[in-house]
């Protein structure tokens, strides 16, 4: 039993399952007795009631394979971002300074209620999921997937936590025939973002089994945001070239005179921000002559998205095996094993190094130091931009046994299963400086007869140390310049982050009916569950030390288990009556007991109500919950360069400068926002130039919520081919684990005038924020409310061909967070418009076939977006008010892509197809806010016009 468990924690026992299961159910094709019948029941995602007119009774979306195939995408998140239901990517991967255990994952948003309330099964078994509860796309290979099933509404009473916006349930391939092979390569318009894709399929399938085996290789290369004309200027796009550029330049400089580290306004050696000189070498001057440094101008900054990327790169590799036996002819076993490996590289520019934020000034007695006293300085590491590259490891195992039998005349379902998934990430990182290095690098030193800068004296050199000389220019070389590998090698070591999450489950489920009613059976399921979540993210020694230029933060480790028991009844009140073909009430409900915060009971209601054989009216009332996640309880401590706005700052909107909470705290009545380098603001929110630090908090309590919705689905006789459904959706969020905001905590310190609230504010001499600590609160509450529209045609035949469409749109009437207005009451703010929460997505899908021919066409609308007005930019509404207070907004107008496919079936049993995603390159507005990237562009909107070529080879 030990060496048993042993294995289990390991992972082995699972792999050493899959391949003996793969030899063992081949050969039991051979020998199976003949007649054996297939134990495969109709089981929707939404129910555990197995029924043929189950799918109806809930608003679901079934994509089949062939209209995965119709799409030029090669991950299933990219595919689900296409969704009209589907929110703001949760980690873009425009979001280049992200950072983070979740940072390389892929993950759906359903509704924008986040990506850690959508809950993500495949084969009806959740997915590995990592600290944060967010469930990774990328681990599930495309060539593997027979249908993915998407539940727009709440889901917790039938699958428990996470379920509040909706499921995403993953089909996989099973008792596949044959072999297929496919080769996908692409790349953008512009040369770059090379996709390659080879996917390999067998199959073995007898009378009564079958063995799956798939295999995937995926690599999309990066994008780097010098080759896109949005983000190749500045921050503020192409009308405003230079916008953004930082002074911390490559080029190096120092100030003098410098702020006085401790002197206020009027005091002794005070010197104003705006009096602050610096100077950098000029070009081709003498490193080691004062007379050669000339002052610092706005030419000399540094645009940092030249080393950026606006997309990351990421490579995969997965291997998927299923094997299904029946074991009687009631009785079938089954199991899926899963082994992926994920690797995404981010790349950002080279950190921005200031002196006086480590304390660490160019000693008097260094080599490169031209004024004789202790030198604060400034110099972008150009010469090492910062990578990241994170891996993920998948292992998963869900075996189960099946079947039926008959008891007083009835037929009963039962399931038994089990699943074990274990990730494992490791970050390696480079680029950031290590404080320790540098403090010596910088400090004393000598050049040796060799040339070589060293730290220490000629007399006491310290071994293995190499200085620094941080006042020369990106390109030039000399003693002590970042360029030279043995310096490099000094400051820059690799730092690796390491994790692990583990999932693990058992159920037995029962379904069947209990009676039959006068309009029908009456359908049960009942089931019991037991869950265990494990999970650490570890940062490197230095990130928990904070003794290197990165973000600092701690481990997370914790765990947790549940038991729970749900039980659902379908119960057909009315039948084949006159405007009551169909009357069934759908009734769930499931009791969680979590090992951490107590239970929670969650029951969901709905009715399927069919007037006449081609109308279906439908409606559901759910109650959900959220569980903490493992960071969210046992987090450590992360910091962040926050973007926010000083209202003890004059210029900004809503400004309090000088009023008693300010000059309290030591603020001049003028003093002006400071942002990166100590510069003052122009635009806001601004970016601080200092770490603050948020934290999890073990006692919070779950999330709860409500969703509603009512909808039709409309068949019309008289229309062969055509489906209509409209469904309105409303969902209500209360409790929500939200991270205390920077801007809340200063209104509610300076605006409102909390005292108790000022205590995590810490403020440098010269007036600005130094240091801040915010933690996770159920300080949230959200409503949403819309609709979704679906209209399926099939025309009549013709000689000129087949020709389908599929029309899918999703409104948004209401989308209202919480917060408080200037007086400090609780209000309810609508961003509906806002990036991301488009009033109106809208997909079309034109098919046509004819033989051996077939093409499609898709058109993506995404309606206009506003966003808050900034200082010297376009403002369409300046003159705006919301919620009783002053607010400019800047709109756009609305985007379309379209999507194009061609495709040939070839006479040897290929299909090649040519495609292209974003046909015309539309190109989306400049949005100065930056949203869901670090680029003046939505990060969910294409970036270029993406060419692909498929094909595949069926043996």
């Amino acid at each position: 039993m030990k060496l048993r468990n042993s294995a289990i924690r390991l992972g082995l026992l699972p792999a050493g399952i899959a391949m003996a299961l793969v030899p063992s159910l081949a050969s039991a094709q051979d020998s199976a007795a003949a007649g054996a019948t297939t134990l495969d029941r109709l089981e929707v995602t939404g129910s555990r009631i197995r029924g043929a007119d189950m799918e109806t009774q809930q608003p679901i979306l079934t994509m089949t394979r062939e209209a995965l195939e119709k799409q030029g995408f090669t991950s299933v998140a990219d595919v689900l971002q296409n969704l009209t239901a589907a929110g703001s990517p949760a980690i873009s991967r425009s979001d280049a300074l992200a950072s983070g255990e979740n940072v390389g994952g892929y993950y759906i948003d359903l509704r924008n209620l986040g990506a850690n309330r959508t809950l993500v099964l495949m084969n009806g078994k959740r997915l590995g999921a990592t600290t944060g509860g967010y469930q990774d796309l990328s681990q599930i290979p495309m060539s593997a997937i027979e249908r993915i099933e998407i539940l727009k509404d709440g889901a917790s009473a039938i699958y428990g936590s996470d379920a509040i916006a909706g499921v995403v349930n993953v089909i996989t391939r099973k008792r596949f025939d044959g072999a297929e092979a496919q080769v996908y390569v692409g790349q953008y318009g512009e040369g770059d973002g090379d996709t390659t894709q080879y996917s390999f399929t067998l199959g073995a399938e007898g009378e009564r089994g079958g063995v799956t085996l798939s295999a995937e290789y995926s690599k999309q290369e990066p994008v780097f945001a010098g080759d896109r004309w949005y983000s190749r200027s500045g921050s503020a796009g192409p009308d405003y070239p230079g916008a953004g550029f930082s002074p911390i330049s490559q080029n190096g400089s120092f100030c003098d005179p410098c702020l006085h580290p401790t002197a206020k306004a009027g005091e002794p050696g005070y010197v104003n921000p705006s009096d602050v000189l610096w100077y950098t070498l000029s070009e081709g001057g003498d490193p080691s002559n004062r007379a050669d440094y000339r002052l610092h101008t706005a030419a000399d900054n540094a645009n940092s998205n030249e080393q950026m990327m606006v997309s990351t790169g990421i490579e995969r590799k997965s291997l998927y095996v299923n094997g299904n036996y029946d074991v009687t002819d009631a009785i079938s076993f089954n199991a899926d094993v899963l082994y992926n490996e994920r690797t995404t590289d981010q790349q950002i520019a080279g950190y921005p190094y200031q002196s006086e934020a480590f304390g660490t000034p160019l000693a008097a007695d260094s080599a490169f130091n031209v004024l004789g006293k202790d030198m604060e300085f400034r110099r972008r590491l150009w010469e090492m931009p910062r990578t990241t590259e994170s891996k993920l490891k998948t292992l998963r195992f869900a075996p189960s046994l099946s079947g039926y039998f008959d008891f007083a005349g009835r037929t009963f379902d039962w399931n038994v299963g089990a699943m074990w998934n274990r990730n494992e990430i490791t970050k390696s990182a480079r680029g950031d400086m290590s404080l320790l290095a540098s403090e010596q690098a910088l400090g004393t030193s000598f050049i040796d007869a060799n040339g070589v800068a060293r730290c220490g004296t000629a007399a006491s050199p310290i071994a293995g140390c190499y200085a620094w000389n941080p006042l020369l220019p990106y390109g030039v070389a000399g003693a002590g310049s970042l360029a030279d590998k043995a310096v490099q090698d000094f400051l820059f070591p690799i730092y690796t982050d390491t994790g692990v999450t583990k999932t693990t489950s058992f159920t037995a489920d029962l379904s069947g009916s209990i009676m039959t009613l006068p309009a029908g059976d009456l359908g049960f399921a009942v089931g019991v569950e037991h869950r265990k979540e494990e999970g650490k993210f570890i940062p490197d020694a230095f990130s928990q030390s904070g003794m290197y230029t990165g973000l600092a933060s701690t481990t997370t480790s914790g765990d947790y288990s549940l038991d729970e028991v749900y039980l659902e009844l379908n119960v057909p009140v009315l039948a084949d009556l006159p405007f009551a073909k169909e009357l069934t009430v759908n009734m769930a409900s499931r009791y969680s007991d979590y090992s951490n915060f107590g239970d929670t009971t969650n029951s969901k209601i709905g009715f399927t109500w069919r007037p006449m054989d081609e109308l279906l009216v439908r409606g559901t009332f759910a109650e959900g919950f959220r569980a903490p996640s493992i960071d969210n309880l046992y987090g450590g401590t992360g910091a962040s360069f926050e973007s926010y706005t000083d209202p003890c700052s004059v210029g900004v909107p809503g400004s309090v400068a000088g009023n008693a909470a300010c000059t309290a705290a030591g603020v001049a009545p003028d003093y002006v926002q400071l942002g990166q380098g100590l510069v003052p603001c122009e635009d806001w929110p601004c970016q601080t130039p200092d770490q603050f630090v948020s934290g999890s908090n073990p006692n919070l309590k779950p999330e709860t919520s409500t969703s509603k919705t009512v909808g039709l689905v409309w068949s019309p006789r008289w229309v062969q081919g055509l489906d209509v459904s409209l469904d309105w959706f409303n969902y209500k969020i209360e409790d929500m684990i939200i991270s205390d905001s920077v801007d809340r905590i200063l209104r509610d310190c300076y605006v409102l005038g909390d005292a108790s609230r000022c205590g995590a504010v810490t403020r440098a001499a010269d007036g600005h924020i130094s240091a801040m600590f915010y933690g996770l609160a159920n300080l949230g509450q959200m409503e949403t409310e819309g609709y979704d529209l679906g209209v399926k045609y099939r025309l009549p035949e013709t000689a000129y061909g087949n020709v389908s469409f599929d029309w899918q749109t999703t409104y948004v009437a209401t989308y209202d967070q919480s917060s408080q207005n200037a007086d400090g009451e609780d209000i309810m703010v609508g961003y509906v418009g806002s990036p991301g929460i488009f009033r109106v997505r809208s997909n079309l899908g034109v098919n046509w076939n004819l033989g051996d021919w077939a093409a499609s066409w898709t058109t993506r609308y995404y309606s206009s977006m506003a966003e808050a007005c900034v200082r010297n930019r376009p403002c369409t509404d300046a003159d705006r008010y919301a919620n009783g207070e002053a607010a400019p907004q800047r709109k756009v107008g609305a985007n379309t892509f379209h999507d194009l496919q061609v495709s040939y079936q070839a006479p040897w049993n290929a299909t090649i197809a040519l495609g292209a995603n974003n046909v015309f390159n539309h190109r989306g507005a400049i949005m100065f806010s930056a949203p869901n990237s670090n680029f003046p562009y939505y990060g969910g909107f294409d970036i270029g016009r993406f060419l692909y070529m498929k094909y595949t080879q069926r043996f």
